[in-house]
């Protein structure tokens, strides 16, 4: 077969395995399509097809293959990350700046000092931590890793509740947007390289000074020339940041933080990002689940799996409650909070491929990682489900924050 031909193959299996597994096994309840096809990128990747079936999984994922498929899959999460930055509602936030800020600092700053445990336990042990990692890189990037909070995955799950417009899905997505901009900053802070920070500085001077340019061009642009003129923004920002070291994601972020949802309405925006995810992330799923790794042993990626599922777990709750106690919440929102805050889906799967690409996690970690992702959303529905519901029989959640 031609390279064309194979790769029109692995795109079949790409599309067809997760859906039928989807519709067929009606997952939707604790694992929508999304966790669904991220859960099969790491089914299709050597752990588990590569094991079973070497010599198949060598046809269909030879090198070039995999190189058209990676293309397409950077080309896709770019458009997802900037996506998310331009969903940020900052100006919210600032509104109900105190509860915000405590809410997100608190369940932010909690599980990332688990996972910051659970990384140190990690270093004791060969094969977690990657090559080029200095010792509180390996920390802060793991630690951070389980303080994750997915704001995309977060809005279909809040949809899927029938909570996204009322006042509790509101506040939700509010902590979760600063917690979005801190895991960025902490990120940039992660990656900063002394070798190349003039190259990091210059490029923040110039990325803050063409944001001024940019923002006023858009405001003078008719609208179908601002999706046009974004996308050049999209790619020069991700080159900019990925020429500075800081990673081509991290500059697809800051293309999207920038821009103002009003540019271009937010039906058509909820439809690319809709047609993003249909298109181009089940590519991105397949590409990282061919990143996975279990020479260290299954059993041993599970063990930390859990571990970090815990940690991510365990650390939200906890943080979620603290901030209740702090600001008089009422019974039982520190819980459903606490729960949906926990979620990770797609942001975590970029988080982990960044510290993957800059060496400061082997494949190891980041299989458990992905593991973790997974487990930590899939729990979500059917937990806080039934809590939503006491909770409404309270009249809880329809009632405005304080």
């Amino acid at each position: 077969m031609s390279t064309t031909e194979i790769f029109l193959l692995a795109m079949l299996l790409i599309f067809v395995a997760p859906y039928l597994v989807w519709r067929l096994g009606k997952t939707d309840y604790f694992a929508p399509l999304v966790i669904v096809q991220i859960i099969m990128g790491i089914i299709l990747g050597p752990g588990v097809l590569g094991a079973t079936m070497p010599d198949y999984y060598k046809f269909l994922f030879n090198p070039d293959v995999v190189k058209t498929l990676n293309g397409i899959a950077q080309w896709g999460v770019m458009l997802f990350v900037m996506l998310a930055g331009i969903e940020l509602d900052l100006k919210t936030v600032w509104q109900y700046r105190r509860e915000s800020v405590t809410t997100a600092g608190l369940s932010l700053g909690v599980p990332l000092l688990f996972g910051c445990a659970a990384a140190l336990l990690l270093m004791n042990y060969q094969g977690w931590m990657g090559a080029k990692a200095a010792n509180w890189q390996f920390m802060l990037g793991t630690g951070m890793a389980c303080a994750v909070t997915a704001l995309p995955v977060l809005v279909l799950l809040l949809e899927k509740l029938d909570i996204l417009r009322q006042p509790m899905g509101q506040r939700i997505l509010r902590y979760a947007s600063l917690d979005d901009v801190a895991i960025w900053g902490v990120l940039a802070l992660i990656m900063l390289d002394w070798e190349r920070v003039g190259r990091q500085a210059g490029f923040l001077v110039a990325f803050a000074t063409l944001t001024f340019v940019f923002r006023r061009l858009m405001a003078r642009l008719d609208e179908s020339d601002r999706w046009y003129v974004a996308v050049i923004w999209l790619i020069a920002c991700s080159f900019g940041a990925d020429w500075a070291g800081l990673h081509f994601m991290v500059g697809a972020f800051l293309a999207g933080v920038v821009m103002d949802a009003e540019w271009f309405g937010q039906e058509k925006l909820d439809a690319l990002f809709k047609n993003v995810l249909l298109v181009l992330m089940p590519v991105f799923f397949l590409s990282t689940g061919l990143r996975t790794k279990w020479d260290l042993g299954g059993y041993s990626v599970f063990f930390v799996a859990g571990l970090l599922l815990f940690a991510s777990v365990g650390g939200k709750l906890a943080g979620a409650h603290l901030a209740g106690k702090v600001l008089n919440w009422k019974k039982g929102e520190a819980s459903i909070i606490g729960w949906l805050l926990q979620s990770k889906g797609l942001i975590e799967i970029v988080f982990a491929n960044i510290l993957l690409d800059k060496q400061i996690i082997t494949n190891e970690t980041f299989t458990a990682l992905l593991l973790m992702a997974a487990g930590s959303t899939m729990l979500t529905i059917p937990i806080v489900h039934p809590k939503l519901n006491r909770a409404q029989n309270r009249g809880l959640v329809g009632q405005a924050s304080s």
